[in-house]
């Protein structure tokens, strides 16, 4: 086998499969070879299970041989995010203060993957608690980007996102309780997928409730859909999980985007705004017209500064937890911005907490009637381009730390809609940029189809980092 197995896709490594031109036990060696090698570039993986992922690997092997596997996904190699709960292995969450337990059981996502035949081989990096939209933490140190080792690969689920951009394998999954699949996804040049919430079965429920959801990171949106496929099966331990569905998210790749109407808004209020992210988004929401699509400039349907507080006293009234889970004299064990985000949660009052409910209801009626008009929002995924690796927050235009580079994302959190992020460009300095996706309630397979057919036509080929031993 000549060809580079560590950069072909999950679907591309299904039809080698099929064929008998690759087998999962070739593959997992190539990924295993190159996280060895190219992995402490990165430092995307916090855990390797190599004997347990070769034994799934041959397991596989002999499914395919046998023209018997169990989904089109037996034999990928996924790695899962610290924050899911993988059976055997800590729940570390990215923090000192965990007491590193093993796992008494998979988490759902983790559990469909492994009936679908996936080979669940590492475990990526987060930052503690995934508080933060970018990857560094305590226990684990700084993950960086491989398109640029200089710079971050996004968060909280980075270390997902930079595992797949550089070949330790093919997908992944990550969570996103504020865009931590989607900055991730836009810095990395991947697709990634908050779907509807609840149409992803997630246990044990997170830190911050209804905001966080688990998604699938891909190089492709076919890659995704396949995982949809799997992931999105009912899990009574969900609280809020929704009704099965019959939807083959692979099928309803097919077809194209004619007469679907396009919302596009470049700005959701008074917040900074890269102009060559500005440039590149604007760009990539015309190609949508040559897609069969009727784009339109739209508003953001509510005010920018209310949204934007409701989410902040949401997150922060969620994490203020964390200083009643650990005791005081090992607080200062945990990242200092997570820290300073929980005391700050704790000046909120019940009426900041009440009043930051309607609102977020008031936001979701607001989008609903948006996508009443419009079968798709498109806009930024991140206002800013990557920044530097161990940063907290890139510079703004005056110089001081930017608190909103990162405007687009959370609302959807918030609403519960659908958001994926598609590559559509790259910078002047060779970095990814990324195109949000929004659609309305249960339009999940409508966003990862727009995300495909844009994709197609506008294909991004990913950086080989050199191994290096």
């Amino acid at each position: 086998m000549t060809q580079d197995l560590t950069q072909v896709t999950a679907a591309g490594l299904a039809k080698l499969y099929r064929k008998g031109k690759a087998s999962p036990v070739e593959t997992i060696k190539a990924v295993l070879a190159r996280a060895e090698t190219v992995g402490p570039r990165i430092n995307a993986l916090c855990r390797i299970d190599a004997a347990k992922s070769l034994a799934a690997a041959r397991a596989s092997e002999k499914r395919w041989k046998k023209g018997k596997p169990l989904s089109p996904l037996d034999g990928v190699p996924v790695s899962i995010k610290e924050l899911v709960r993988v059976k055997g292995w800590p729940a570390s969450m990215g923090s000192k203060l965990t007491d590193k337990a093993p796992a008494d059981a998979d988490a759902p996502a983790v559990a469909r993957l492994r009936e679908a035949g996936a080979i669940v081989f590492a475990q990526s990096t987060s930052s503690e608690y995934g508080h933060k939209g970018v990857t560094d933490s305590p226990l684990h140190g700084i993950t960086r980007n491989p398109w640029n080792t200089d710079h971050t690969p996004g968060g909280s689920s980075g270390g997902a996102g930079a595992a797949v951009a550089a070949g330790l394998g093919p997908i992944a999954i990550g969570t996103d309780g504020g865009g931590s699949v989607r900055i991730p996804g836009s810095f990395n040049g991947l697709v990634g997928l908050k779907a509807t919430f609840g149409r992803v079965p997630a246990w044990p429920p997170s830190m911050t409730g209804d905001l966080s959801n688990t998604g699938p990171m891909a190089r492709t949106a076919l890659d995704c859909a396949l995982m949809m496929n799997v992931i999105t099966r009912p899990d009574a331990r969900d609280a809020h999980g929704l009704p099965a569905d019959d939807t083959d998210y692979r099928k309803k790749l097919d077809g194209r985007l004619k007469k679907l109407k396009v919302g596009f808004v470049l700005r959701f209020g008074e917040h900074p705004l890269d102009i060559e992210v500005a440039a590149i988004v604007t760009k990539a929401a015309r190609q949508f017209e040559a897609l069969g699509c009727k784009v339109e400039e739209a508003a953001a349907p509510f005010p920018y500064p209310e949204a934007g507080r409701a989410f902040v006293i949401h997150w922060l009234t969620a994490l203020q937890r964390l200083l009643q889970l650990y005791p005081e004299e090992r607080h200062h064990e945990f990242d200092p911005n997570l820290l300073a985000g929980a005391k700050a949660g704790l000046r909120y009052s019940l009426q900041d907490v009440v009043n930051a409910q309607v609102t977020r209801r008031e936001l979701a009626i607001a989008w609903n009637l948006l996508f009443a008009k419009y079968d798709l929002l498109l806009t930024p995924t991140v206002a800013v381009k990557p920044f530097a690796a161990g940063k907290n927050l890139p510079d703004g235009p005056d110089g001081k730390p930017n608190m909103q580079w990162s405007p687009y994302t959370p609302q959807f959190n918030l609403t519960r809609h659908p958001a994926a992020t598609v590559p559509c460009g790259l910078s002047s300095e060779g970095l990814p940029v990324g195109l949000q996706i929004v659609s309305g309630h249960y339009r999940d397979a409508t966003v990862l189809r727009a995300a495909a057919c844009y994709a197609e036509a506008h294909p991004l080929k990913f950086p080989v980092l050199p191994e290096t031993k």
